[in-house]
C-alpha cells in the first residue's frame, strides 16, 4: 500500500520522498529547471487560473481534485500506484519471481534508456502544444489543453524521479538533458519523429491526442508490465491521467466531425469550407497523417531489441496477464507486415518474440477503429454518406518494413513519381493547413464556441459547458 499523497512537502510525492534526504535534495535542486523550462516553454497565454484537476489519491476512490489553480502554482509531484506486496514477474525468463524494487546491474542500460525515451515525449508535446491556447475555440477546450499540458509535466516528473531514485549520477545528467531538448530544434531535437512535428492547430492537436496519445497509452501498457516494480506502479497511475488527454482527443474529432456533417446537410454541399467548416475529406487527410506518423512510433515490424526486453522482463505485452500462453514465446509464432517479392502490401511469418511490435501496433490499431467507427456514427446520423477510414498499414511510412516504398491509403506499392502527383489528394496541402488556420480564431467568451466544430454534450465535473473554466489574465 503506497502512502497518502503528501501536499505538504515541496515536492508533493506518495513515495516517502522526506525519508530519503539526499534523494530530496536531488530533486529539489531540478525542480527550479523545471519550473524555469515551464515559463519559457510551457503555454504562452496569460492566465490567473484555471479549472484543473490535481490527483489526491491514486487508489480507486476520489483520486482527482478539481479547483481553479494559477497554472504557475499547479503541484507537479511524484505519484506511485499502490504497491502490491505479493507482486511476481508475469513473463519472460524471470517468470514467478518477486518484481524487481531496485534496478538489477545487467539491465541497467536498457532500462535507462527506455526511461529516458518515454519521459523525452512528455515534455514534447507540451512544446509542441504552447501556442494553442492563442486560437482555442471555447474556454473549455482552452481548459482541456491546460489539464493536458500539466498532466504532460507531472509525466516527466514521474520519469524523473525513476532516473534519480534509481539510475545515481547518469540518471540526474539524463535529467537535465530531458529539459535541454526541445520539440523541433535543430540542434537538440527530441529523440522521436512524431513529436518534432509542429501542432500549428486545433484539429492538428485533437487528431494528435486521438492518435498519438493512444500510441503513448500503449506503451505505457507495455511499461506497465515490467519486472522493475516502480517503473510499473508509475506507468499504472499515469495510465489513469492518459486516458483523459485521449477523450480530449476523441470528442475533439467528434465535435469537428459533428459541425462538418451539419454544415454539409445544411447547404447541401461536401465544400463547406465557404461556410466556415473544415471539408470532410481535409478531415480525412489530417487523419491520414495523424495515424501514419503515430504507427512509426511503434518502430519496426520485428524488433530484436523489444524481444529482448521481453526476454528480460523489461517490458510486457498489453494485458500481459489476461493471455493465454505460456509468457515467454520461445517456441510461438505471429505474422507480421512485410513487403512481398511481388511488391505487394502481405505478411509473413516470424518468431512472435521479436514480433511484439508487430502485436502492440494491432492492439492499437483495433482501438483506432473504435474511434473511426464513432466519428463515422456522427456522419451516418447527420444523413451524410461519406465515411471516414484508416489507411493502410504501408502508408506514409517512414519506419520499418515500408519505409522504403510508397504506398496509396488502400495499400496499393506505387512509384516515387505516382505518388508525389497523387499525394495532395491524401496528405494535407498547405492550401488545406491555411484554411484550417484561417478558422482558428480565439473565443473567450464564457458559453460561446467557435463555429467551425460543435459543443460538447456535457461540461467538465458535472460542470456545464458555459462555465468560468479558465480566468485570463
Amino acid at each position: 500500500m503506497s502512502p497518502a499523497i503528501d501536499y505538504g512537502e515541496k515536492i508533493p510525492n506518495n513515495v516517502d520522498l522526506a525519508g530519503d534526504r539526499r534523494l530530496q535534495r536531488a530533486l529539489e535542486s531540478w525542480q527550479p529547471n523545471f519550473l524555469q523550462w515551464w515559463k519559457e516553454m510551457g503555454p504562452v497565454v496569460p492566465t490567473r487560473d484555471v479549472y484543473l484537476r490535481t490527483a489526491v489519491d491514486v487508489g480507486r476512490d476520489g483520486w482527482a481534485h478539481f479547483a481553479h489553480v494559477p497554472m504557475d502554482q499547479y503541484r507537479w509531484g511524484i505519484f506511485l500506484a499502490e504497491r502490491r506486496g505479493d507482486r511476481r514477474i508475469a513473463f519472460g525468463a524471470h517468470q514467478g519471481e518477486p518484481a524487481w524494487q531496485q534496478v538489477p546491474g545487467e539491465y541497467r542500460a536498457e532500462l535507462r534508456r527506455l526511461l529516458v525515451v518515454q519521459g523525452d515525449t512528455e515534455p514534447a508535446s507540451v512544446e509542441q502544444q504552447r501556442r494553442l491556447g492563442l486560437t482555442a475555440p471555447s474556454l473549455y477546450d482552452l481548459r482541456n489543453l491546460f489539464q493536458v499540458n500539466v498532466e504532460e509535466g507531472r509525466h516527466l516528473w514521474a520519469m524523473v524521479y525513476l532516473l534519480h531514485a534509481h539510475f545515481g549520477r547518469e540518471g540526474r545528467e539524463e535529467a537535465e538533458e530531458l529539459l535541454h531538448r526541445n520539440s523541433g530544434s535543430a540542434e537538440a531535437p527530441r529523440i522521436l519523429g512524431a513529436f518534432n512535428e509542429e501542432t500549428p492547430d486545433w484539429l492538428s492537436f485533437f487528431m494528435f491526442t486521438y492518435f498519438t496519445d493512444r500510441d503513448g497509452k500503449y506503451q505505457l501498457g507495455t511499461l506497465k508490465e515490467s519486472a522493475f516494480d516502480p517503473l510499473a506502479r508509475t506507468c499504472d497511475f499515469m495510465l489513469k491521467e492518459e486516458a483523459h488527454h485521449m477523450f480530449v482527443g476523441t470528442t475533439g474529432v467528434d465535435r469537428v466531425v459533428e459541425r462538418t456533417a451539419r454544415l454539409m446537410v445544411e447547404h447541401d454541399t461536401d465544400d463547406v469550407g465557404p461556410h466556415g467548416g473544415i471539408p470532410l475529406d481535409v478531415i480525412q487527410k489530417y487523419l491520414n497523417f495523424h495515424y501514419s506518423v503515430s504507427l512509426d512510433l511503434f518502430g519496426g515490424e520485428t524488433s530484436t531489441n523489444v524481444a529482448n526486453y521481453y526476454t528480460a522482463g523489461l517490458k510486457g505485452r498489453w494485458g500481459e496477464e489476461g493471455r493465454d500462453d505460456d509468457h515467454r514465446l520461445t517456441d510461438a509464432t505471429i505474422e507480421v507486415d512485410a513487403l512481398g517479392e511481388d511488391g505487394t502490401v502481405g505478411r509473413v511469418e516470424a518468431p512472435a518474440l521479436v514480433g511484439l511490435n508487430t502485436d502492440l501496433r494491432r492492439q492499437y490499431i483495433a482501438d483506432c477503429e473504435k474511434g473511426v467507427a464513432r466519428w463515422n456514427r456522427v456522419l451516418e446520423q447527420a444523413g451524410v454518406t461519406g465515411r471516414l477510414r484508416l489507411p493502410s498499414v504501408a502508408f506514409n511510412r517512414r519506419v520499418g518494413a515500408f519505409a522504403a516504398v510508397e504506398a496509396t491509403p488502400d495499400g496499393r506499392v506505387v512509384g516515387a513519381d505516382e505518388f508525389e502527383r497523387c499525394k495532395d489528394a491524401w496528405l494535407p496541402t498547405g492550401a488545406d493547413r491555411e484554411h484550417v488556420r484561417s478558422l482558428m480564431q480565439p473565443v473567450y467568451e464564457e458559453g460561446r464556441i467557435a463555429s467551425w466544430l460543435a459543443p460538447p454534450k456535457q461540461g467538465i465535473d458535472g460542470k456545464p459547458f458555459a462555465f468560468d473554466y479558465v480566468h485570463l489574465a
